[in-house]
């Protein structure tokens, strides 16, 4: 069968999509087990959604959905844009940010916080809207607030030009309002109250929305953070709830062509998806554990400034500790001196020196090493400062 005619919106079985395969049932459990474990960590931090985990996984998932695209953002505009939307920074400190990426952070926002409300066709067009604000993609106008209309095919290509790898062939623009309400109206039929039972498990559900959404491809551009936007609202409905607890978008960066190769080994073939729901099941298992590891830092970090609550410490020393709190045990390669001290604060070398000093007195740093070559280390119960990780240029 020819890769034309393997498309999977061609096939007898489409748009009904299943997974029947024997592994889907165990890949399922295997998440769920190590998502009632985040979960579990969650409530033991007493998980607030404008807290700093929560900031940091909303902050993650921006800039990796549109890393994935090929479109690296900047991190001071996003966390910025971020803050403001949890209300955490006037409107007015955004200027610098871009009206795109407040668009993104809205509609990541908007597909959690709104996961009770409808997903219809308006809310799509909004989200997409959001995406474009000046109706363009980078210099190129597109279709925006609407679904496609162009004749030519809507090919999914990666490579260099002339160079292309096409993915996967979309169905022809005329098909698209029928296909996206046929979509619209299952995922509205599939939906279940928290608590109550379902034909369907919810990550199955999340995994199958995606492959389907995709596979219809129905605006000329933005598809990819939509889609992903879907996942994020489909999650949010299995458990009932509008607080983001990973960033899936994280993970399928890590894995980008892995992404890419297990969608378009969907979009090929027979409307039995069940390697595509084991691969995003594994996935999501590993964006879990990376918010385990998160919250697991976060409780640390509570832990020390609640030790050291009665500690007086001036700004140069509190910006200097917090950095070395989030870079993490072995994070801040090779300890710090008196030369990054300078660096972070803009503080003379002597009063890098008394500054650290202190530091030491009052136990919240460790030296090793002697004369040029002492270091500086935060004092973390386990941490055993590793040499593995980025250093600070």
């Amino acid at each position: 069968m020819s890769k034309t005619n393997s498309l999977i919106w061609r096939q007898p079985g489409w748009p009904q999509l299943v997974a029947n395969a024997p592994g889907v049932t165990a890949a399922l459990l295997k998440a769920r087990q190590i998502q009632g474990e985040l979960i579990g960590k969650a409530k033991v931090i007493g998980f607030d959604q404008k807290g700093e985990a929560a900031r940091e996984i909303l902050f993650r998932e921006v800039m990796a959905t549109s890393a994935i695209e090929g479109e690296l953002l900047d991190a001071l505009s996003v966390r910025s844009s971020v803050l403001r939307k949890l209300g955490m920074e006037p409107p007015t400190a955004g200027a610098m940010g871009g009206r795109h990426i407040d668009g993104l952070v809205d509609v990541i926002q908007d597909a959690l916080t709104g996961f009770d409300q409808p997903l219809d066709e308006d809310r799509l067009m909004r989200w997409q809207s959001a995406l474009f604000p000046g109706g363009t993609s980078g210099i190129r106008r597109i279709a925006v607030g609407r679904y496609r209309d162009h004749l030519d095919d809507m090919q999914i290509v990666s490579g260099a030009p002339g160079k292309e790898v096409v993915h996967f062939t979309a169905p022809p623009s005329n098909r698209v309002k029928e296909e996206m309400d046929a979509f619209l109206q299952w995922f509205a039929a599939t939906r279940q109250s928290h608590g109550a039972s379902s034909e369907i498990d919810g990550i199955l559900r999340a995994a199958i929305a995606h492959v389907w959404f995709e596979s219809i491809h129905p605006f000329e551009d933005g598809n990819g953070r939509i889609g992903r936007a879907i996942i994020d609202m489909a999650m949010a409905q299995d458990l009932g709830t509008p607080t983001r607890l990973y960033s899936l978008s994280s993970q399928l960066m890590i894995n980008r062509g892995g992404y890419y190769d297990a969608l378009s080994e969907a979009q090929h073939g027979s409307s039995d998806v069940s390697e595509w729901v084991q691969w995003f099941a594994t996935v999501f298992c590993d964006a879990c554990r990376a918010s385990i590891t998160l919250i697991d830092g976060a409780i640390e970090k509570a832990r020390f400034w609640a030790s050291h609550s009665q500690t007086v410490l001036n700004e140069r020393q509190r910006k200097v500790v917090q950095r070395l709190l989030d870079d993490g045990d072995g994070g801040f390669l090779g300890g710090l001196n008196a030369e990054k001290y300078t660096k972070m604060t803009g503080a003379s070398k002597p009063t890098a020196t008394r500054d650290m000093a202190e530091l030491v007195r009052n136990g919240m740093l460790r030296t090793d090493g002697l004369g040029k070559a002492m270091r500086y280390y935060v004092v973390v119960p386990g941490w055993t400062h590793g040499v593995n990780s980025e250093s600070m240029d």
